[in-house]
């Protein structure tokens, strides 16, 4: 079993082949415009607007801290939404991540990726706008993807 491989890249063009998981963090406020939803919703307009509607109908649905909203983009992407952000940094007092929401969203998007036989993508989620640290990340990706048994890149803008 390998840990997380790191690449200077851009997550929205996963290097990997078969199907892949990009995995990303969203606030719970349904606020969609900075960071890297920026990068997706240049390439694909599906993930941006699915976030907004299951926003808009949370009384209705699983919209919160700890869900995972999956949505694919090209025959072998999906996108995962992961609600782990309370608020944004200007908006709430301390970080934004929640760390024991990210967990959360993370064993949903490893079962995705095992049924998928999927690898997984991502930017150091939580660590800008969220605000997080990865010395707090890293071992929530290793426990909840890596452990199991799903590759993980971790992409780093050049």
């Amino acid at each position: 079993m390998g840990g997380i491989r790191y690449v200077r890249g851009d997550a929205t063009s996963p290097q990997a082949k078969g199907v892949k998981v990009i995995a990303h963090v969203c606030n719970d406020l349904g606020g969609w415009g900075k960071g890297f939803v920026l990068a997706v919703s240049r390439r694909w307009d599906q993930p941006e607007r699915a976030y907004r509607e299951w926003h808009r109908n949370r009384a209705k649905n699983d919209f919160g801290l700890g869900a995972v909203q999956f949505v694919q983009v090209e025959q072998y992407v999906h996108v995962a939404n992961m609600v782990a952000q309370r608020g944004t940094k200007r908006g709430s007092k301390g970080v934004p991540i929640r760390y024991d929401a990210l967990g959360r969203c993370l064993d949903g998007v490893g079962a995705r990726a095992l049924e998928l036989e999927a690898s997984v993508h991502m930017p150091r989620i939580g660590c800008g706008l969220a605000g997080g640290r990865w010395s707090e990340v890293e071992p929530l990706i290793e426990r909840h993807l890596v452990e199991r048994g799903v590759p993980v890149t971790v992409y780093d803008i050049d």
